[in-house]
């Protein structure tokens, strides 16, 4: 089972970090742009998430690639989930706290905490997201966002970031 995790994983990274350039237009400035934290709490399962994102600009005009990984803790299930998700910012003003909406795939494993038959299991996600975010006076970005999943893994996350830029 372990394998096959890893492989899932390796896969979704794959497919994540790959086609992003590929997407590229005029209007684009597609490569690394800076990483972040993240962390929140969601619902069915109850959990605590934290994670990582990066941010690799954007592949259309105000459209960002930012592929992340979280990490859920609770609830008798760990979830592990590997995302590709893409957001459209609703203004390039980075001093205003700025709407966006986007959605993304990500792979899911829930690793089930129940005593003596402990079982583990990996979906394919479909996420809607939404949220806020600044840009801040040393460049660095701060962001709120809701995370809807179109098939329960899991049905809503809340969370928190922060992207720091070089």
């Amino acid at each position: 089972m372990k394998k096959t995790r890893m492989i899932l994983i390796a896969a979704a990274l794959v497919v994540a970090l790959g086609p992003a350039p590929a997407l590229a237009g005029p209007d684009t400035d597609i490569g690394f742009r800076g990483w972040g934290p993240r962390v929140g709490l969601s619902i069915d399962p109850d959990q605590i998430h934290f994670g990582a994102h990066l941010d690799f600009g954007n592949f259309a005009r105000h459209i960002r690639f930012q592929p992340n990984v979280e990490l859920g803790f609770g609830d008798h299930v760990n979830l592990y989930t590997v995302n590709a998700e893409a957001a459209y910012r609703f203004s390039s003003r980075w001093d205003v706290w700025t709407p966006y909406l986007g959605g993304g795939i990500g792979a899911n494993i829930k690793d089930y905490d129940n005593g003596k038959n402990d079982s583990a299991e990996t979906d394919l996600g479909v996420n809607l997201l939404g949220g806020i975010e600044k840009g801040l006076s040393n460049g660095d970005r701060f962001f709120i966002e809701g995370k809807f999943s179109l098939n329960d893994v899991p049905d809503v996350k809340a969370t928190v970031g922060w992207t720091f830029y070089h």
